[in-house]
This record gives C-alpha cells, sequence and structure tokens, in this order.
C-alpha cells in the first residue's frame, strides 16, 4: 500500500510536468511557422483570384494547387493568410514588448529608487493614465495615423508601457531598503551602478512573466485593431483583417473567420498559460 501510495503522487507529478511543456510545444510550432512558413508559403496579399474565392477546404485552385484551408471572398489562400498572419502577430507583439518593457521598467525603476516628488508625480501620472480605457486610447492614437505596422506599435505600447512601470516599481521599492543597496550606498556607488546592478537585476523574473500576459493581450488587441480596419494596411497580412474579410460569409463560408479565429484564440491562451506558469515561479519568490 506504501509503494502504491507513493506511486500515485509520482505518476500524477509526472503528468502534471508533461502537461505544463504543452505550451511551449505550442508556442514552438508558431514561432516555427512564423519564421518559416512565409519562405515555404508563396502569398501575395493584394493579389485576387475571383475563379478561385469561397472554395471549401482541400479544393483544387484554378493553378493546379490545393487550397487547404480554402479561399475566402476574394480566392486568397486562407492557409496563406493563417501563416502570413501568424507572422504579424508575432513580430508586432515582440516589438510592443520590447518598447513597453523598456520604457515601464526604466520610469518604474527611477520612480521606486529615487522615490520622494518624482515618484508621486510618476505615480499620479500612471493612476491619471490608468482611468482610461486602454484600448479606447488605442484606438484613438492608431486611428489619428495613417495605417502601418510602426503606428499599431506605437499605439499599442501606449498602455502597455504603465503594467510594466507598476511591477518595478513596487519591486524597487522594496530593494532600495535592502543591506546590500544600503551597502553600496555608503561605499559611494554611483545612483547609477546601484539601479543598474543591484535593483534592476531582480526585476528579470516578474518582468519576464509579466511580458508573456502583456504579449497575449497584444496580440488580441491588434487583431482587434485590424477586425475594426484601423489597425494594419491591406498590405500587411493579420488575422483580425482575414476574421472581418470573412463576417459576411459565416452561413456559407466559415472557415475564412473561424480557422484563423482558432489560430488566434489558440496562441491566446498558451501563452496565458505559460504566463501564469511565469508568475508563479518568478512573481514574488526571487525577494526571498
Amino acid at each position: 500500500m506504501a509503494t502504491l501510495a507513493v506511486t500515485r503522487p509520482l505518476a500524477v507529478r509526472r503528468v502534471g510536468t508533461w502537461l505544463g511543456k504543452i505550451p511551449y510545444a505550442v508556442l514552438a510550432i508558431y514561432a516555427l511557422v512564423a519564421g518559416i512558413g512565409p519562405l515555404v508559403v508563396d502569398y501575395n496579399p493584394i493579389s485576387t483570384s475571383l475563379d478561385d474565392r469561397l472554395l471549401r477546404p482541400g479544393s483544387h485552385l484554378s493553378t493546379g494547387g490545393t487550397a487547404w484551408l480554402g479561399t475566402d471572398g476574394l480566392g486568397r489562400d486562407v492557409l496563406a493568410q493563417v501563416v502570413y498572419g501568424a507572422r504579424t502577430s508575432i513580430l508586432i507583439g515582440i516589438a510592443t514588448v520590447v518598447v513597453s518593457c523598456v520604457v515601464g521598467v526604466t520610469i518604474g525603476t527611477v520612480a521606486g529608487y529615487f522615490r520622494g516628488w518624482l515618484d508621486t508625480f510618476l505615480a499620479r501620472g500612471i493612476d491619471i493614465l490608468l482611468a482610461f480605457p486602454a484600448i479606447l486610447l488605442t484606438i484613438v492614437i492608431a486611428g489619428a495615423f495613417e495605417r502601418s505596422v510602426p503606428v499599431v506599435v506605437i499605439a499599442l505600447a501606449a498602455t502597455a508601457w504603465i503594467s510594466f512601470a507598476r511591477v518595478t516599481r513596487g519591486v524597487s521599492l522594496s530593494l532600495r531598503e535592502r543591506a546590500w543597496v544600503d551597502a553600496a550606498r555608503v561605499l559611494g556607488v554611483r545612483r547609477t551602478s546601484i539601479l543598474l546592478r543591484h535593483v534592476v537585476p531582480f526585476t528579470i523574473g516578474p518582468v519576464v512573466a509579466l511580458a508573456t500576459l502583456e504579449f497575449a493581450l497584444v496580440v488580441l488587441a491588434e487583431a482587434g485593431l485590424s477586425f475594426l480596419g484601423i489597425g494594419l494596411p491591406p498590405s500587411a497580412v493579420s488575422w483580425g483583417q482575414t476574421i472581418a474579410n470573412g463576417k459576411q460569409y459565416l452561413d456559407s463560408a466559415w472557415w475564412i473567420s473561424a480557422l484563423p479565429g482558432i489560430a488566434l484564440s489558440l496562441l491566446i491562451v498558451n501563452i496565458g498559460i505559460l504566463g501564469d506558469q511565469l508568475t508563479a515561479r518568478y512573481g514574488r519568490g526571487h525577494l526571498n
């Protein structure tokens, strides 16, 4: 009985460990598709073929090829749009998270370490920005300029940096009272060196965990902007655009919106699971 009692928890832990690796495998597949897929799949988002419009998945094209995921209302291949859309979402997500991370970590670290009027000013500024709905501010910025990838990144980063600033500010407030930071100040170490060597490295764990969650939100927000027609230009492929193009054919050509929507949902869910795992691992334990 004792052997069975010990074996069962071990089996449960092994299953849990195996299940915990699923998000990594799924995200690796997405990264592979985004990186290599456009090199394999030839696709021009502007080119149309009315002879091949609204073909069901697996149908043969007039050019002799096969539309594995069907075609849309203009005869464009849905599989190619999913592949190119993965690259667009990942690139925009990474660019937005990097910009938000740099801005947010810088502001949060400076505010938390120096405190005083600077912390008060920055903290109140963050509170004011939080009073505005993030998606509304993003829509206003994206809609005020010509549709392009840089505008989308700036519009998304305009609100995404706030979360990084709040997290790093809290960590910095705790670290500035630690013994090694006091010792560095007593020894006359410059403030810049203290921040870079004794404060910022301890924010890496929480920032990485937060970055995964923000990445999911950014990808979803980019798809939402493209769905509304104020995100990327027509020359760029986005899951949001593909879903929007198929909304008028939901009763007859469901695959146009459903398949990119499934790809988007699968990516968001797995990033969310990975973010929860990283938060549980690095959220607080790095300071203990």
